[in-house]
């Protein structure tokens, strides 16, 4: 997993509430369980006109010119904004990795879906919670956003907002690691304690 730090971006402004994992990561393309090549069909039926199955070629899909993520503008962009109840609906990890794989590494919503947010932290993904006074002035805001994850702060050109964080969550985000990352940071502890437990329990 990729250390999260801090990161400067355009956001993607996505005005809807109660998106679920469905909108973010169609089910016809959770047939994979590699966490990569998802990003491409990252809110299919939103972003092309017809419909979407695995294989297809996307770059001959008609797209549809309203979504924010077919808007130049917001080309690389690394923040998505959104509404209440972001991610609700089934718990598949697929919509977080649809998200990672397409780039981006924070979102920002007044809620979330208990069971996506504690995916995102496991695959690198800032989940910050903010008002919806504070949203509506983000999305008014159609700038550079820059968040801190050290701080625990979001910056814009006119104002400065703060975030909570689960401690341990900031400090996996922060080293990147992940849950076999973490366990690799006892490999010394896990070998000596299967070395004293096979020769105590030598039978097995």
């Amino acid at each position: 997993m990729n250390k999260f730090t801090s990161l400067s971006t355009i956001a993607v402004p996505l005005d809807r509430a109660n998106i679920d994992t469905d909108a973010i990561i169609p089910k016809q393309f959770l047939k994979s369980i590699k966490r990569s090549g998802f990003g491409v069909n990252l809110f299919d039926e939103w972003r092309y006109l017809d419909h979407g199955e695995v294989g297809m070629d996307n770059s001959k899909r008609p797209i549809n010119q309203d979504f924010a993520l077919n808007k130049a503008k917001y080309q690389g962009a690394q923040i998505l904004l959104a509404r209440e109840n972001f991610g609700c609906g089934s718990s598949r990890e697929h919509a977080p990795w649809a998200l990672e794989d397409y780039g981006f590494k924070a979102i920002i919503a007044p809620s979330f879906a208990d069971i996506f947010y504690n995916n995102c932290f496991k695959n690198g993904i800032l989940p910050i919670v903010q008002s919806n006074s504070v949203m509506d002035e983000l999305f008014a805001l159609n700038d550079i956003i820059t968040i801190d994850l050290e701080s625990q702060t979001i910056q814009t050109n006119y104002k400065q907002y703060t975030f909570d964080v689960d401690k341990e969550r900031k400090r996996r985000l922060i080293n990147g690691l992940d849950a076999i990352a973490l366990t690799l940071q006892y490999t010394d502890e896990i070998k000596n304690f299967e070395s004293q437990y096979f020769k105590t329990y030598s039978w097995l």
